[in-house]
């Protein structure tokens, strides 16, 4: 049979294969490839091997059931065990065996107990020697199967308990939106900051996964001890959150208020201003701590700094305590630039800052990503003198911690 002349039989063969296959079980898919290639004679298994995918092996299989069929026992196809036939479950020839796997289970289940999904956190091997030193014999995959009857699965941790929660968190919440939406309907800016978790520079393991060629993975160390040249990089980010833009400042150095007023000042000067040039006015949203913090004196010695160059009167308002999640920041910028170097190793200042500032979203999400090798030391001490001689004012609704507007001097 010439090639030629294959090519219609395979084609024909592989669409009754492609309607049929999939409702036919094993037996019956290998003796309907047997009866297929019985039917073209000579160098029929090979044909109807290429148009099927099964192996030639298995249809020479089905060709030997099908003249030897006289001595089978049952009919080809159908049912091949009576009704009721086969072994009984476990949990028939051992009735308690339900409750003993729940009572090895029900002391470690977290959750709501209430809830119709439980998960347990102890392995199966374990909990099938359990079963079968209390007299039940069992396997482990066996246990698997009677955990899933149980609505029991494997669960990570969920994070929604925020510990104790500020009495005016979500007043301040509602502070925060009026003062956004004051901002943006009168025309000024209105940014998001926070500083994004410092990441080691070097062939590091970098969480998540992306294509390869099958058998190439990115090679990377095995300990994430920090390389002595390299070091860590910190990102600090201004999101702003009317024109959906962002900028980052990639910091070498310390994490400090310094740094942060620093990174906002390179986006007024960069992004800000050609965006805003008629504004009087800035406000800023941010977390309670880190470098921004509301009870740093440095964060707003820095930012009377910013407010004298640049003639703008800056409106905090920082997010109480265990709210951080709630910055815009962190959901509408940081999430997407770990998304984008998923798996990938940062090698150098270079590949972060391209990765960074390559990184998009299908709502108009874009980045300038820069570079800040300047020192930023730690330990500076703030004046009460220095504290007087600023020009804040305070709200009326928590002035003295979240709320406050510094004026150029």
């Amino acid at each position: 049979m010439g090639m030629r002349d294959e090519e219609p039989m395979i084609n024909a063969i592989k669409r009754k294969y492609d309607l049929l296959g999939a409702e036919l079980e094993e037996r019956s898919r290998r003796l309907w490839a047997a009866t297929e290639a019985s039917e073209l004679g000579h160098g029929g298994i090979v044909v109807v091997a290429r148009a099927t995918g099964l192996s030639e092996r298995t249809i020479r299989r089905g060709c030997q059931e099908l003249h030897n069929r006289s001595s089978s026992v049952g009919p080809l196809f159908g049912r091949r065990r009576r009704p009721g036939g086969g072994r009984r479950a476990l949990k028939v020839h051992d009735p308690a065996l339900l409750a003993a796997l729940e009572a090895l289970v029900e002391p470690t289940t977290r959750g709501d107990p209430m809830s119709p999904l439980r998960w347990t956190c102890k392995s199966t091997r374990k909990l099938a020697k359990a079963l079968t030193s209390q007299g039940h014999p069992i396997s482990h995959t066996a246990v698997a199967h009677l955990l899933t009857a149980l609505d029991y699965s494997l669960q990570g941790t969920r994070k929604t308990q925020e510990g104790g929660s500020h009495p005016d968190r979500d007043a301040q919440f509602r502070y925060i939106n009026k003062q956004v939406q004051a901002f943006q309907k009168a025309g000024q800016p209105v940014i998001s900051v926070d500083a994004k978790k410092k990441e080691l520079v070097g062939d590091f393991a970098i969480a998540g996964r992306e294509y390869q060629p099958h058998g190439q993975p990115e090679r990377v160390r095995v300990y994430d001890f920090p390389d002595p040249v390299l070091g860590k990089v910190c990102p600090y980010g201004v999101y702003d959150m009317t024109t959906n833009t962002g900028w980052v400042s990639v910091g070498i150095d310390h994490d400090t208020a310094q740094f942060a007023v620093a990174s906002i000042r390179r986006w007024w000067l960069h992004m800000g201003r050609p965006l805003y040039a008629d504004a009087r006015k800035l406000l800023i949203t941010a977390d309670g701590g880190g470098s921004n913090s509301s009870r740093s004196r440095l964060w707003k010695v820095e930012l009377q700094g910013l407010a004298d160059e640049t003639g703008l009167h800056i409106h905090v308002c920082h997010f109480p305590p265990g709210t951080s999640k709630w910055n815009k920041i962190e959901h509408r910028m940081f999430c997407h630039i770990t998304e984008n170097w998923r798996g990938r190793p940062l090698i150098d200042h270079e590949v972060i800052v391209q990765l960074i500032g390559s990184t998009t979203t299908d709502t108009g999400l874009t980045i300038h990503a820069e570079l800040d090798q300047n020192s930023y030391p730690t330990g500076i001490a703030i004046s009460d003198q220095q504290m007087e001689e600023l020009n804040l004012s305070r709200a009326k609704f928590h002035g003295n911690d979240w709320n406050y507007i510094i004026k150029p001097r």
